[in-house]
C-alpha cells in the first residue's frame, strides 16, 4: 500500500500515454549549452572575483589577456575550442586591450605577468589568477584542451 501511495504522490500511475508522444518535442541541446556555458562565464569572473579579491576589470581583463597569449600560441581549432568554452571570450580580448594590459603580442608568460600587472594584479594574485582559469578550462573543456591552454601560457 505504501508503495502505491509513493507512486501516485509523484504522478507515476500506468501509462496511457503512447511512449513516442512524451517525446514529441526534441531538446535543443545548443540552447541548454549555451545556457550552461553563460552560467559557466558568470561563475568563472564571480569566481575570480570572490578567491582572488579581483575586480570585475581585473577578471575580464585578466581572462582577456591570457586568451590573447593562447591564441598567439594554440593552433586555431585549438584556441577556437578554449574561447567556446569562455562565453563571451571576444568581449574579454578586447576589454584587455581597452584597459591597456597589451597593445601587440604578449609572447609568453612574463608577457601574461606584465599583462596581468598593467591591470593592477599583483605579483601574488597573478601567481593563482593562472591556475584558477587553467583548472576551470581543464574542467570544462576536459584535462587535454585544459593541458593545451596550460602550455600555451608558458
Amino acid at each position: 500500500m505504501q508503495r502505491r501511495n509513493f507512486l501516485v504522490a509523484f504522478g507515476i500511475t500506468t501509462l496511457s500515454v503512447p511512449l513516442g508522444a512524451i517525446a514529441a518535442e526534441p531538446i535543443n541541446t545548443d540552447a541548454l549549452k549555451s545556457s550552461v556555458l553563460g552560467a559557466s562565464s558568470n561563475s568563472l569572473m564571480g569566481m575570480l572575483k570572490s578567491t582572488l579579491g579581483v575586480t570585475q576589470n581585473q577578471a575580464e581583463g585578466g581572462v582577456g589577456s591570457m586568451l590573447k597569449l593562447a591564441q598567439e600560441k594554440l593552433v586555431k581549432g585549438d584556441f577556437d575550442q578554449v574561447a567556446a568554452l569562455i562565453p563571451g571570450a571576444p568581449k574579454y580580448l578586447d576589454k584587455a586591450k581597452k584597459l591597456g594590459a597589451y597593445a601587440g603580442q604578449i609572447g609568453n608568460l612574463a608577457g601574461l605577468n606584465s599583462s596581468l600587472g598593467k591591470l593592477g594584479i599583483s605579483p601574488t594574485t597573478s601567481a593563482k589568477f593562472v591556475p584558477a582559469v587553467t583548472d576551470f578550462v581543464s574542467k570544462a573543456g576536459g584535462s587535454d584542451l585544459g593541458a593545451k591552454f596550460a602550455g600555451a601560457l608558458k
